[in-house]
């Protein structure tokens, strides 16, 4: 059965959050305000912040450098998952993802619908796994942030999540690079 299991620890995890957007400034970020608040609530760390142009070079750049900062386990973005010639955060992030997570597009849509409708279609939230990094795509409206946290990224990112959770297979998720050298 789901639910929380509190015979477990909570363990802590480090969440980078990216804003993309060309307006957007630390005023005026209120998609970012919301992961944060909701990230510092839950008890993880916020690793860091920022926000970049919708511009597919800074923005991959941005998250490959998170992905390869050992205290960041999660980097979530926010921002230019539409259709608009500048909307090109998939663009930039599917190429790093080593692995893709499709059920979390259909679980945020499912979630998405049942707030906004139809309109959820007007969003390519995506996610996947790159370097050992969990990568989490989201719209810009703080709305859709709220969804994506409260609706599935808070359950996940516990570890006292049941039956089963992202914190408790972060440790394996570059066993594939560990195994290999030792070959």
């Amino acid at each position: 059965m789901a639910g929380l299991d509190e015979k477990r620890p909570f363990i802590a995890v480090g969440i980078a959050v990216l804003t993309i957007s060309d307006t957007r400034t630390p005023e005026t970020d209120k998609s970012g305000d919301t992961l944060a608040a909701r990230i510092r609530e839950a008890g993880h760390r916020m690793v860091d912040r920022g926000i970049v142009p919708d511009d597919r070079e800074k923005i991959a750049a941005r998250v490959k450098a998170w992905t390869e900062n050992q205290d960041i386990d999660v980097v979530i973005t926010t921002g230019g998952t539409g259709f608009t010639g500048r909307d090109v955060t998939p663009e930039a992030l599917e190429p790093l993802f080593e692995k893709r997570m499709d059920g979390f597009s259909a679980i945020f849509h499912r979630i998405s619908y049942e707030k906004i409708g139809t309109a959820t279609i007007q969003s390519r939230a995506t996610a996947g796994v790159a370097n050992a990094t969990f990568i989490f795509v989201l719209p810009g409206s703080p709305g859709a942030c709220r969804d994506a946290w409260d609706g599935i990224l808070k359950g996940q990112l516990d570890y006292r999540s049941a039956p089963c959770n992202f914190v408790e297979i972060m440790p394996r998720l570059d066993e594939h690079l560990k195994r290999g050298a030792t070959k």
